[in-house]
């Protein structure tokens, strides 16, 4: 080969490997670039296998129960890393102020707390989907003089700082240069409700959600008039995030619509709470306190697997606590056993009060054992309690019912508003059991509802109920105010 051909193929070999080396080079620049390409917010979400959650302690929100997580936003927020496959990790705050600094600073990827979607707050941050509605509510106390309108509030008006209410009051005192309000970093709503029941302040603006939930626990708390219109509650976003999470949210909650999965929490977290009575509830919280610890023991002592305090409702709800109590239909005793109920239960003497907390504790817990399997585990104690006052005949006719006007049947929201359906003969006649008093099974769940919850906030374990919500729900993590 001669001296001319040996350089042209050492040439080509230099254009070749240049080649091969170009390459190389723009493959590990592509490479680099693709890496130094920002991941999407879901993307790095799944990256890291968790979903951080900003929330505040709360009874709707967030909260600690016997060491287990409950609380409306957390159940959502659960069903929500499980759809991205990921770990949810929740992380609570103590005031509004902090809630919003952990999005801020990135500490969190979204907030999930009662949060409504203001105009001030749409301008720093982005909402999901809404999945309820407030109205935001005066509250004064029952005996004083009761304003109207905004122009009749007299006295001072407390609010949480950094919240929704005070942002209401910052535009109407533009228009009303004399209203008296001030925000307060050191409670939360539900001590501003406190604070007006025992006379501490002139008024407090609140959702109507939370003042109907807390009116069974301070009954003098009463509801002025409402501001505005209804509005939307929904997770918050950091608006300088991309667009991959907030889509997700969308469908997420599209799909637990159309599951029935937001049906079934609303009912689980708001469906007994809308009538409230003053004298019954009076009553009961002062029963509660003088007559309750007399047969706690027992309740306690029978129970089993279920709350003593559950347990104590249906008790109250029957008998008022009345070991001698009878009904015009021959039901006797604590928990009003039939005599037949009370034999199989090997009951002997149906006024004796452990007899009868056993018997009925006994049978409560059997009509949740011969339930269908197919109604969610949460949900299974309102079908039980349906069945010990109707019978559990009657309340496999109303599923049948429910089933057969093409509605879930598994589902308690739907049945319990069909229940009323067994005093029509157009639909008992359709069914096995016959005529029921489906509008008194309706009323005595939702009653022992409304018990269990306030025996759930009297007696809190290792708590005070002076304390605030905060406070009672998670004692040990809670710093003192």
């Amino acid at each position: 080969m001669s001296v001319a051909q040996n350089e042209d193929s050492l040439l080509r070999r230099i254009v070749s490997l240049s080649k091969v080396t170009l390459l190389f080079g723009l493959l590990t620049l592509a490479g680099c670039e693709a890496e130094s390409q920002p991941k999407t917010q879901q993307a790095q979400i799944q990256a890291r296998g968790e979903l951080r959650v900003g929330t505040l302690y709360h009874p709707l929100y967030y909260f600690l129960r016997d060491e287990q997580q409950e609380g409306l936003d957390y159940e959502l927020a659960r069903l929500f890393a499980d759809s991205l496959g990921v770990e949810l990790r929740m992380v609570p705050a103590y005031n509004l102020d902090d809630l919003f600094a952990l999005l801020d600073g990135g500490k969190v990827d979204m907030l999930a707390a009662g949060l409504t979607s203001t105009p001030l707050r749409r301008q720093h941050y982005r909402f999901g989907p809404s999945y309820y509605e407030v109205a935001q509510t005066l509250v004064y106390r029952k005996g004083q003089p009761r304003p109207k309108e905004p122009e009749q509030i007299a006295g001072d008006i407390r609010v949480l700082a950094g919240s929704s209410q005070a942002e209401w009051l910052h535009g109407l005192q533009q228009q009303l240069p004399e209203l008296n309000w001030e925000t307060r970093r050191d409670a939360d709503a539900e001590d501003l409700l406190r604070q007006v029941a025992e006379g501490r302040a002139a008024h407090t603006l609140v959702e109507d959600t939370l003042l109907a939930r807390t009116q069974r626990y301070y009954p003098n708390v009463e509801a002025a008039f409402s501001l505005g219109d209804p509005q939307p509650v929904a997770w918050v976003i950091d608006r300088r995030d991309d667009d991959s999470l907030l889509g997700k949210m969308l469908s997420f909650f599209n799909e637990q619509q159309q599951a029935g999965t937001l049906a079934r929490l609303n009912e689980k977290y708001f469906g007994h709470v809308q009538d409230f009575d003053y004298v019954d509830t009076r009553t009961f919280l002062r029963r509660a306190e003088d007559l309750l610890p007399r047969y706690q023991p027992l309740f306690e002592r029978h129970a089993g697997e279920l709350d003593w305090r559950l347990l104590a409702a249906v008790s109250y709800q029957e008998s008022h606590w009345d070991p001698r109590a009878r009904s015009y239909t021959g039901v006797r005793g604590m928990m009003m056993l039939t005599e037949d109920t009370a034999r199989q239960l090997g009951v002997e003497d149906r006024l004796d009060p452990e007899q009868s907390i056993r018997g009925g504790a006994q049978y409560l817990a059997s009509l949740m054992g011969r339930l269908p399997e197919a109604i969610p585990e949460d949900e299974r104690i309102w079908f039980a309690l349906a069945a010990y006052n109707l019978g559990l005949g009657h309340v496999l006719d109303v599923r049948r019912l429910t089933k057969m006007r093409e509605q879930d049947p598994n589902s308690w929201s739907q049945v319990k508003e069909n229940l009323p359906l067994l005093h029509q003969p157009r639909w008992h006649s359709q069914t096995r059991y016959g005529y029921a008093r489906g509008r008194e099974a309706q009323k005595f769940v939702n009653n022992v509802r409304q018990y269990y919850q306030s025996l759930q906030w009297l007696h809190a374990p290792g708590t005070d109920p002076g304390l605030t919500t905060a406070q009672r729900e998670s004692p040990s993590t809670v710093p003192p105010l």
